[in-house]
């Protein structure tokens, strides 16, 4: 039953310094230098043009033919302007909180929402769904908000369990709410296109804050997310 596989496959990240046996990470932020902003989007997509077309004729490719001689300025362009744009804090979702006139009081869930982003050790795919929940505080947000949340942490070079605490804890802070409920599984071609090639195993993360680490709501919220 799929419902006990997540329950028994989740790993909770609790928001602390997180580490591993192979990849060290310091805490929940998305590790940049202070000079990360310095240079602007085109500049960027300059040198990294200049960087990437190394590479290719490094790999023995032949730049002249048609095909390949615009792929460094597209690769370029899609890091910055796509796959990476979460790291811009510019490109944060704004966000416009609407009272709860309805005084609703239970948990509201988002599932399903397709994310796509890149495992910061190998540069490869990392696909899968977000399911989020919070209780209102007292005030609500356009349900696409969160949607965008979930996309503007997943634009980075990224590892699931930061991305998991990430929108977990954003969301706290733009509903003022501790009640929030994360749960991530995803498919990482770092597996599944290299290394051992497993294409059949996914990672499951989950992140539980106020109401959602108590049993009862916790086994609620699986259960609906698990619903057909």
């Amino acid at each position: 039953m799929r419902q006990k596989e997540i329950a028994l496959n989740i790993r909770p990240i609790k928001p602390v310094d997180l580490e591993d046996d192979e990849h060290p990470v310091g805490s929940y932020n998305t590790p940049l230098r202070e000079d990360a902003f310095l240079l602007s989007d085109e500049e960027k997509i300059d040198k990294i043009e200049s960087h990437f077309r190394e590479i290719m004729v490094t790999l023995g490719l032949d730049l002249t033919d048609d095909s390949l001689n615009g792929t460094p300025r597209r690769v370029a362009k899609m890091f910055v302007q796509e796959a990476f744009s979460g790291l811009n804090p510019a490109n944060r979702p704004v966000t416009r909180l609407f009272e709860n006139k309805y005084k609703y009081d239970q948990m509201l869930v988002e599932k399903d929402i397709t994310f796509y982003s890149h495992c910061e050790h190998h540069f490869v795919p990392i696909y899968g769904k977000a399911h989020v929940a919070y209780f209102s505080s007292g005030k609500v947000i356009g349900l696409s908000k969160i949607n965008r949340f979930v996309q503007f942490f997943a634009k980075r070079p990224q590892v699931q369990e930061r991305l998991t605490v990430q929108i977990g804890k954003e969301l706290e802070r733009v509903l003022n709410t501790e009640d929030v409920a994360v749960v991530i599984d995803a498919n990482h071609l770092c597996v599944a296109s290299r290394g051992v090639s497993d294409t059949n195993s996914k990672t499951g993360t989950a992140y539980f804050s106020g109401k959602f680490k108590d049993e009862n709501i916790k086994r609620e919220f699986l259960n609906y997310i698990n619903a057909k």
